[in-house]
């Protein structure tokens, strides 16, 4: 009862540590350095059913032998095989002499390849996850009858304990496969739809300007507000790939040294046209001298642009905005506040997610893709900053973001 409560207490141990792995190779990597302590082995091969638990294929090895021949992407029919009765029972097989059973059974490529790398003996692990067999665990030992004395319980707990923690690391990698394909095809369709949209905005700011002849008024106006809906459809493109670079991990930085002061007059100048035409006044609070900080003016024009934009999209005529810079030691705090409608505290964690929308409406019915504050969250990551808001219903928001004054 002690070995088998020390057993016990080990297996939970290394499960443990086991459980700490992501993927399928990293999962069972940790499973043949630690499992030492519980099983005698020299040899574990993982392998998964497929095409309808027709076919079973290698997928990983790990071995103390010189050359492993049964590695990824060796692959056997199950059908008429020594596998498909321990499927059908579900019960590990020990082979306790690997020689002897190669001469009962000459035509078994995998015995013969297994005896090749110097095995023995060895314990065959059927892998049940959620009622369902998902494939099989092969420990093999140099010495024959290594397994005769085998708990059998014990590995059956091992192998139960793996291929859950197998079949979770299964769906994980799918998750990141197919987060990959959405994003290639995200960027690959943002971008093919980019050029077109780009022409014919191109072709209705001509005809608008009188440069392909001349228009009345009537037809003026069609062509204003095909020009208008291409600026709309080509900033949703914009903010789509943004997303695609971002989630693949292909977002690239062009840092320098920025003065920021003349940075922020720019900014100010830029957006103060656009606070105007909706009569609100863009204020902007600076020190008299400021740092200089390292960024990549392009990706925070994007973060600046956004919280002012949204700024004036849910602030009230005649109202204020302020942008203001409060510089430290080693960071600078970049803020945008309106006097808007405010947002409900249930809902400020929506604000930095991808799509996250509040219940505030635009003042003017202005459009909002979801995308802008998740894109500045982590273009201010990338930098090394942080981005939060403060907010009250009713007396409007502060958007603000620290940026390290060196690079990190």
């Amino acid at each position: 009862m002690k070995n088998r409560e020390k057993e016990l207490k080990t297996l939970l141990s290394i499960t443990h540590q086991i459980n700490t792995g992501l993927t399928v190779e990293e999962v069972l990597d940790y499973a043949y350095k630690t499992l030492h302590a519980i099983i005698p082995y020299d040899r574990i091969g993982f392998s998964l059913l497929e095409e309808n638990d027709t076919l079973l294929r290698a997928y990983w090895a790990r071995s103390q032998a010189s050359e492993v021949k049964i590695g990824k992407g060796y692959f056997a029919a199950i059908k008429g095989s020594s596998l498909e009765k321990v499927l059908q029972t579900q019960e590990p097989r020990i082979l306790n002499d690997l020689e002897a059973y190669l001469k009962d059974h000459p035509d078994s490529k995998s015995t013969k390849d297994i005896v090749a790398e110097g095995m023995r003996s060895s314990l065959t692990c059927p892998l049940i996850a959620s009622g369902k067999p998902i494939g099989f665990l092969f420990f093999s030992s140099r010495e024959p009858c290594r397994y005769q004395d085998a708990h059998v319980g014990l590995f059956q707990e091992i192998a139960g304990q793996l291929a859950l923690t197998l079949e979770k690391s299964r769906l994980y990698e799918q998750v990141v496969r197919f987060n990959d394909l959405k994003n290639k095809f995200l960027g690959m369709a943002a971008h093919d739809l980019r050029s077109p949209i780009a022409v014919i905005k191109g072709y209705a700011d001509l005809f608008t300007e009188g440069l392909m002849g001349d228009l009345d008024a009537g037809q003026k106006e069609p062509m204003r507000a095909i020009a208008r809906l291409c600026d709309k459809m080509l900033a949703l493109i914009n903010d789509l790939l943004d997303v695609s670079t971002i989630e693949s991990g292909h977002l690239t930085m062009e840092m320098r040294e920025v003065d920021l002061g003349a940075y922020l007059a720019e900014v100010h100048r830029n957006n103060a046209l656009l606070a105007k035409s909706k009569s609100i006044e863009l204020i902007l609070e600076i020190p008299k001298t400021l740092p200089k900080v390292w960024m990549d003016p392009f990706r925070i024009d994007q973060v600046i642009n956004n919280l002012i934009t949204n700024a004036i999209k849910f602030s009230a005529p005649k109202s204020r905005i302020v942008l203001r810079v409060v510089p430290s030691e080693e960071t600078v705090a970049i803020s945008v506040t309106d006097q808007g409608q405010g947002i409900p505290s249930a809902e400020i964690s929506k604000m930095f997610q991808y799509f996250g929308r509040t219940t505030v409406l635009p003042t003017a019915g202005e459009k909002s893709t979801g995308l802008g504050l998740a894109i500045a969250k982590r273009m201010v990551e990338a930098h090394g900053g942080k981005i939060g808001v403060e907010s009250e219903p009713g007396k409007g928001s502060t958007f603000t973001f620290r940026l390290p004054l060196k690079p990190s």
